[in-house]
């Protein structure tokens, strides 16, 4: 019986050191994964206290200096194992046995700390970003003047700040199977529309690519008709318009990285909309509101209406002015559609110019060559006046539309109705706006129609449609984006 429990004790002394071998070969093994999986990387930190037992592995360009240096290496720094212990048992080391985990903690600024068989991982995150400043694309009048940055834990706060509630529901996704990257769904839970919350989910899920680097990229990825020549999603770089549109029943979308914030369901009226209009008197808001709508039909239809009139229906120009155009046009070689296709181009590349030279050198190359080249085609005979004017406001018109984005895509239309004007005069605008009204009745956004409230008929958002109505008449939410609880004031 002795040698019996004498042979068991021995089995079970080899059984626990089997399993302390193991357990050093699993730290070791560990260790050496996350050291192998960054081999070849030179900006990698891989600090050791022999000493201790420890040793920390980070990047040094994604950690915070004074972190890095209060929370690991001080504590470390001439100190025994035993009071190194407590360091190691504090609520900000989280112990971790995953390799994928620890990896994309280090590639998330944070540091690794192998102590022996375990391993934990500390956030001492901080590379310097950018100051919080008013957004370059969306400047403001009234209201707030804080801009989106391209860090999406400070957006995330900046939205917070805003949304005080616990109803505010914020869901991380990561995207991208080599640069992957973090993309934040927020929602206001008993608002928001649940079935719409986890269909944006299901599609950003779904996206299997390299990288997504910004949030246009990403949106480009989960429309509903991606060849559409429209956007169907609002891009804002706003807090306070992010911050309106969760109340509203809407959904946002949050990218590190981007400082533009994807708000959606969106319709094609919405990219007509500041903040300016709420925070000025609802009558100052309408008027300036039409005026955008009356700068879109400008810009979309001015030069293919001049293409049209002076190419085949002179009858429609009054007299007084019919012998000015004929004088102004008597030395012009070219017709009208290509006149005004060589002026249209020109003025493009005046533009694209303009937005890549620096700031000071592209305002001057867009007021001196605009000058400049329209005095000088008047003059050599390329073009006639009243060309340059009709050219000259639907640019300025252009500028009136607060989206970029939407912009570009009104310009592109633009030529399209222009040479269905230069073959067709009246009637080739008149098929131009019906197939553009075509194309914009058969978008949807997450399935929300992208002509509404005007397509379906909705009577009851027309107070925040073409009009922007007075508070105390806008006490229920947008139908567009089916909220479960309608109503916002009583």
């Amino acid at each position: 019986m002795g040698k019996r429990r004498t042979i068991k004790r021995l089995h079970k002394l080899k059984e626990m050191g089997q399993q302390s071998d193991n357990q050093k070969d699993n730290e070791t093994n560990l260790q050496e994964l996350v050291l192998d999986n960054f081999s070849g990387c030179d900006d990698l930190v891989h600090r050791t206290f022999p000493e201790l037992g420890i040793s920390i592995i980070y990047f040094l360009h994604l950690v915070n200096d004074q972190l890095l240096k209060m929370e690991l290496l001080e504590p470390f720094y001439n100190a025994s194992e035993e009071a190194s212990l407590p360091f190691l048992r504090r609520s900000n080391f989280h112990k971790l046995d995953d390799e994928k985990k620890l990896i994309d903690g280090i590639l998330k600024g944070e540091a690794v700390v192998f102590h022996k068989e375990t391993a934990y991982l500390i956030n001492i995150s901080g590379p310097k970003q950018r100051e919080i400043q008013p957004s370059e694309t969306e400047t403001t009048i009234t209201g707030p003047h804080e801009g989106f940055v391209e860090s999406s834990e400070i957006n995330l706060s900046m939205i917070r700040r805003r949304v005080r509630s616990s109803h505010l529901k914020i869901n991380e996704i990561p995207v991208g199977e080599v640069a992957n990257g973090s993309v934040y769904v927020l929602h206001i839970k008993g608002i928001a529309n649940d079935e719409i919350v986890q269909d944006l989910i299901n599609r950003i899920e779904k996206i299997e690519i390299d990288a997504v680097y910004d949030s246009h990229i990403l949106t480009q990825l989960i429309e509903d008709q991606p060849n559409a020549l429209f956007p169907q999603f609002m891009l804002r770089e706003r807090p306070d318009a992010i911050a309106a549109a969760l109340v509203e029943g809407k959904v946002v979308i949050v990218m590190d990285g981007s400082p533009a914030v994807i708000i959606t369901p969106s319709s094609f009226f919405d990219f007509f909309q500041t903040g300016d209009d709420y925070y000025q008197r609802w009558i100052t808001g309408t008027a300036t509101r039409l005026l955008r709508f009356g700068a879109f039909i400008i810009t979309i239809g001015f030069t293919a209406l001049y293409v049209a009139v002076t190419s085949f229906h002179y009858e429609m120009i009054p007299q007084s002015l019919l012998t000015t155009l004929a004088g102004s046009r008597s030395k012009v070689p070219f017709d009208p559609l290509y006149e005004a296709l060589i002026m249209e181009v020109t003025l493009e590349f005046l533009r694209e110019a303009g937005a890549r030279l620096p700031t000071k050198v592209g305002q001057t190359i867009g007021i001196v060559g605009g000058i400049v080249i329209g005095q000088a085609a008047v003059q050599a005979g390329i073009t006639s006046n009243v060309l340059i004017i009709v050219v000259a406001s639907s640019a300025i018109a252009s500028f009136v539309v607060p989206s970029y984005v939407m912009s570009a895509s009104i310009r592109l239309t633009r030529f399209g109705l222009i040479l269905l004007a230069g073959i067709l005069g009246n009637l080739g605008i008149v098929i131009g706006l019906t197939i553009l009204v075509i194309h914009l009745s058969s978008l949807t956004s997450v399935g929300a129609p992208y002509l509404a409230p005007l397509s379906p008929f909705l009577k009851k958002d027309w107070g925040d449609f073409l009009l922007r109505a007075p508070y105390s008449l806008m006490k229920t939410r947008p139908a567009i984006p089916r909220s479960s609880n309608k109503k916002r004031m009583k």
